[in-house]
């Protein structure tokens, strides 16, 4: 099969969208489906690519309707009703998921994976920044926009090396084949795809069995987790001294400071230390998502003088505690955080940089059984800001469940203040007070009120 065109169903997900502009940069014709238009689709269609946002057979250009040169790259999270999807499986289209298209490009190159509960995004995004700032330089398929770089795929004319967030979700990372791989944490998460801790950590185990014989293992230290691996993979550990055991690591973080809204540690590698590297985001959560992109980076060949100065400079992604208006008197930052201990590493991170202002938190629950079967654990975590508005759940791909909705959460929330309220009411109610330090959180369209609420405080 000669591939000519590409059509993306689901064109405007994160992961998609990288994997669309890689084949736009291989000169491909590119066009794609999307439920809702956003600032990512409008720069996807200034880059040459064409696309609609309503499921309709007649919206597919005409030449992406020849079987024969036509990839067909779907998201699982597009449901088998699709119209659109119907149409390419009756047509007989070769027809692939997102993971599939990332494995093939895996394989082909020196892939450095980063998987996770979380921290996927900042530490893979990091880890590009690292390797693109040293004399090595990568491509990367990276889980959200990065701010150094405006955009989410990077490419490189002399480098072997493929940066790769790993996702766990449907299983999407065993299609994946690693050359070096992290782990930041195996907390549950997607239980309607796992069913059980067990289970999700049975596929992590596999995840490591994928690393190919020769390469590396870098994982935080004392994760419950026995990887399966090949033979001659080396393995390693990071952590912060504060962890238990934390100095016995082989790459680990010690005298963590935060100096006038600066964040420097000390830097433990095998055979050498760099004494006070200060971190471009000022923010207790990452140091350990910087051990982790460091360690990779530094195993690779990258120079502690090189990652000294590319971890200064590291400005984040959009929407990873993505700092919105920084004044004297008022604080904004958006945050994608949707898992409980996400929210918490969120809220403490927040409590370190501003102690004794008052938090104030807007939260849209993701996924009807994620909120289903955490929701004391988002109650407890939320309960960590002094006022929280609670918004809809934001459904993605999933069907409602019966008895299933935001109250769960919003009855054992124990925050000095809280309201129950639909994303059209934000604004209004936030008259009424004049928060200090304000945090949206959450993975669905809550991205919606970033540019109303600086608007609102700017």
């Amino acid at each position: 099969m000669t591939i000519k065109q590409v059509y993306f169903i689901g064109i405007g997900g994160i992961g998609m969208s990288n994997l669309a502009r890689y084949y736009r940069s291989r000169s491909l014709m590119v066009a794609g489906y999307d439920r809702t238009e956003t600032e990512l689709t409008r720069q996807l269609v200034k880059e040459g690519m064409e696309i609609h946002y309503r499921d309709a057979v007649e919206a597919i250009p005409e030449a992406f309707k020849e079987r024969n040169t036509t990839l067909v790259v779907r998201t699982p999270a597009v449901p088998e009703t699709h119209a659109e999807l119907q149409f390419f499986h009756s047509a007989g289209f070769r027809i692939v998921k997102r993971a599939e298209v990332l494995g093939e490009i895996s394989r082909e190159l020196d892939a450095l994976c980063v998987a996770g509960t979380h921290g996927k995004t900042t530490t893979s995004t990091l880890l590009a920044h690292l390797l693109r700032q040293s004399s090595l330089d990568c491509n990367a398929f990276l889980g959200g926009i990065a701010l150094n770089y405006g955009t989410n795929l990077l490419l490189s004319e002399k480098s072997r090396l493929m940066v790769a967030e790993a996702d766990e979700y449907d299983r999407s990372f065993h299609q994946l084949s690693p050359w070096m791989a992290a782990i930041t944490s195996v907390d549950p998460d997607h239980l309607d795809i796992y069913h059980s801790h067990e289970a999700y950590l049975e596929a992590f185990a596999h995840f490591t069995s994928l690393i190919r014989p020769g390469g590396v293992l870098l994982m935080k230290q004392a994760l419950v987790l026995q990887p399966i691996l090949a033979e001659g993979v080396r393995q390693y550990t990071y952590a912060t001294e504060q962890m238990p055991y934390g100095r016995s690591a082989d790459f680990y973080a010690e005298n963590i400071v935060i100096e006038e809204g600066r964040l420097y540690f000390d830097f433990n590698y095998p055979g050498g230390r760099i004494k006070k590297m200060e971190l471009g985001l000022p923010i207790m959560i990452h140091v350990e998502n910087a051990l982790a992109a460091m360690g990779l980076a530094y195993l690779c060949g990258v120079s502690p003088e090189e990652l000294r100065a590319a971890l200064v400079s590291f400005k984040g992604n959009q929407r990873r505690f993505d700092f919105q208006i920084r004044r004297d008197d008022f604080v904004y930052i958006d945050d994608y955080a949707h898992h409980p201990d996400e929210l918490k590493a969120s809220i403490r991170s927040l409590k370190a940089l501003y102690p004794g202002k008052e938090l104030t938190g807007i939260f849209q629950p993701h996924l009807y059984s994620r909120t289903r079967d955490f929701a004391g654990e988002f109650a407890k975590a939320l309960s960590g800001l002094d006022y929280v508005y609670l918004l809809d759940i934001y459904p993605a791909r999933e069907e409602a469940i019966p008895r299933v909705d935001s109250r769960l959460i919003f009855d054992k929330l124990t925050s000095r203040g809280k309201i129950l309220c639909s994303m059209d009411e934000i604004l209004s109610l936030l008259d009424r007070k004049k928060p200090e330090v304000l945090v949206t959180l959450g993975a669905g369209n809550i991205d919606r009120l970033v540019p109303l609420l600086k608007e609102k405080y700017s």
